[in-house]
């Protein structure tokens, strides 16, 4: 008897955990050493001007919860700054290409760990919608439908006795639930062969890519970001074989050089972690917000009182953290005051 496929899921992340950076606003570093801490049970916390450095274990689910965060890139590299001065040109591009070339082993074990987290679950959640494709399943109910009809006329044209037409239909269901058994073990055999097939290209190096750079400092002023990256991209070609698609990648690398480090990175998600669903007009950054409200230090069953709030940012944020507090703007704050004087005097 043929049993659905069983799916086992993505590798698990490395027992270590796998090495993240998120990028933050000014001054709002300290405050997302602390979230990754306690959100994500982070470890190896490392802070630099705009960004911040941890390892840890956790699934797509936890690391979008993030709220000081603007970006999450799961990190390749991280070294110390290209020499620029006093070197020739050609030096310098071949000090561009050695991060790739000079250890390819954490390129190819970053994309492993990014695929875990994101583009594997999504094609199998895909494969896994449904339990038969839509077609096939339409085709084969109306093959069962115009072969019950065509029964029940036969039935129709030769009399027989109760008896004889209770047999017949019996027998008629249950070849009718053995052929529907047949074609589901056959789905089923069909979609396994899938699954593998869409987890065996996921493994080829068919991905494309494009490359998106930071250049400040004196390696800004010697090469544009479009030079770079089409050093960089000429490089991952050669490398990996991979094929460089500008306006929808599969993957997108993300480099940074400056005058303190040389950093390389694949970001988690396509929208910023700072781009809330739930704030509809642009007002105070969200990230400000959420720092400003975890400020307040919330507790459950507490109001949140802002006068001034405009577009209600640092309400909506802590509503968001803290539902089981009491946020009130400006014209509910005059009702609360009121309320409560009216009855202080009574």
């Amino acid at each position: 008897m043929s049993g659905a496929p069983v799916d086992a899921g993505p590798e698990p992340l490395p027992a270590g955990g796998a090495r993240f950076f998120c990028t933050a606003g000014r001054g709002l570093e300290p405050f997302l050493m602390r979230e990754v801490r306690v959100r994500l049970a982070a470890t190896q916390v490392e802070c630099i001007s705009g960004k911040v450095f941890f390892t840890t274990c956790s699934d797509l689910n936890m690391l979008m919860k993030l709220k000081s965060a603007e970006r999450l890139f799961l990190l390749i590299k991280k070294q110390f700054p290209l020499t620029v001065s006093s070197v020739s040109k050609g030096k310098i591009f071949n000090e561009m290409q050695r991060l790739v070339n000079d250890d390819p082993g954490s390129w190819s074990n970053a994309i492993s760990i990014w695929k875990n987290l994101h583009e594997l679950d999504a094609k199998r959640e895909e494969l896994s919608q449904g339990d038969s494709n839509p077609l096939k399943r339409k085709a084969g109910e109306n093959e069962i439908i115009m072969a019950k009809k065509f029964k029940t006329e036969q039935m129709q044209d030769i009399p027989e006795n109760g008896e004889c037409r209770l047999e017949k239909q019996v027998e008629e269901e249950t070849l009718e639930q053995k052929d529907c058994i047949d074609q589901r073990g056959d789905f089923q055999e069909e979609f396994q062969s899938d699954a593998e097939k869409a987890i065996d290209t996921h493994n080829q190096c068919d991905l494309t890519f494009r490359v998106s750079c930071r250049c400040s400092g004196a390696i800004g002023r010697t090469f544009t970001a479009q030079e770079v990256g089409r050093i960089i991209g000429i490089s991952l070609m050669k490398q990996f074989g991979w094929k460089a698609d500008l306006r929808n990648p599969n993957l997108e690398i993300f480099i940074h050089l400056n005058d303190v480090y040389s950093i390389v990175g694949i970001p988690v998600f396509r929208v910023p972690l700072a781009s809330r669903a739930y704030i509809r007009t642009a007002g105070l950054r969200s990230t400000v917000a959420w720092a400003l409200a975890s400020l307040a230090e919330i507790k459950a069953g507490a109001f949140v009182l802002d006068p001034m709030c405009g577009f209600g940012t640092i309400l909506l944020e802590a509503a968001k953290e803290w539902p089981n507090c009491h946020c009130l703007q400006k014209v509910l704050i005059l009702l609360f005051l009121t309320f409560h004087l009216g009855k202080s005097l009574s």
